[in-house]
């Protein structure tokens, strides 16, 4: 959901967290491991476990909840998987199998990890203690998932609540954009012939998209960015970092912000090595190594 364009100080320290964490989390999305969990527990396709994973935390949520909070997928494509995940399973089934499948493909491509993540727990769990949940509902259902014991588990965790505290940012800054999850999409720079496998998004709708960004000035009739829709990119970016800063901020001392990113990078690294995320992706992350 979100790119690498900002990089203005005083936030550029919650951009650099975000792409030291996100890789960390998003092995649940392109890890075989989880993949083969979600079909263990009869969930149909990859959709399916997908929209059933991330959403477990709020519970058995209905799919107008899963449109409004992930923000960026077709609605067709959501009322796919919700509600017939819970009728399958249900989400403490679910929390406990992508928790467990995560930490196996941690323990896999990371040899030391079970040590790392003893060191960077402790780091990460206070900015999650200090960041704010208000607005914010995917973050606040993943901070009161209780933290696992297994210190693998733990770490994919709380990487998991702070990538999901910068996303309920990142919607919210969009919105008071008037800027859709398809719109997003499109600013980020994202090919059409993209959106409809990884997001849901028909030819016909993405067309109606450009014309309305077109009509504001953001993008050209080819889908290419104009200047203003660079800057509004930038600007959602700005304000997404800004949102996101104050947990990383309140939640660890100088120290802890100097010695944490030497911490997370090489475990980033190591997943960026081992293929798992592909280069580019959905999510805009770029490649750590």
């Amino acid at each position: 959901m979100t790119d690498s364009d900002a990089t203005d100080e005083p936030t550029l320290i919650a951009r650099r967290f975000w792409q030291l964490i996100e890789p960390l989390h998003a092995i649940t999305y392109f890890a075989p491991e989880s993949a083969d969990a979600m079909v263990r527990l009869g969930l149909k396709g990859f959709w399916m476990g997908y929209f059933a994973g991330r959403a477990a935390p709020m519970g058995a949520v209905g799919a107008g909840m899963v449109e409004a909070t992930f923000a960026n997928f077709a609605p067709v494509l959501v009322r796919r998987a919700i509600p017939e995940s819970w009728a399958r399973t249900t989400p403490e089934v679910v929390l406990v199998a992508r928790r467990d499948a995560a930490a196996t493909v941690l323990r896999r491509v990371i040899p030391n990890v079970e040590t790392e993540a003893g060191r960077v727990v402790p780091l990460l769990s206070s900015v999650v203690r200090s960041a704010r949940a208000d607005g914010r509902p995917l973050f606040a259902a993943n901070r009161d998932v209780p933290l696992s014991d297994d210190p693998v588990e733990a770490l994919w965790q709380c990487c998991t609540t702070l990538r999901e505290h910068r996303g309920d940012g990142h919607v919210a800054a969009q919105v008071a954009h008037d800027v859709s999850g398809l719109d997003a999409h499109l600013l980020l720079g994202m090919p059409t012939e993209m959106l409809g496998p990884v997001r849901g998004w028909t030819p016909d709708e993405c067309s109606a998209a450009i014309d309305g960004l077109h009509q504001r000035g953001l993008l050209e009739l080819d889908g290419s960015r104009t200047d203003a829709g660079r800057e509004l990119r930038r600007v959602i970016e700005s304000e997404t970092d800004v949102a996101a800063a104050h947990a990383w901020n309140d939640g660890l001392t100088e120290a802890g912000i100097d010695l944490l990113p030497g911490l997370l990078r090489p475990l980033a690294s190591a997943i960026s090595s081992a293929g798992i995320l592909p280069f580019p992706n959905p999510i805009g992350l770029p490649d750590a190594t």
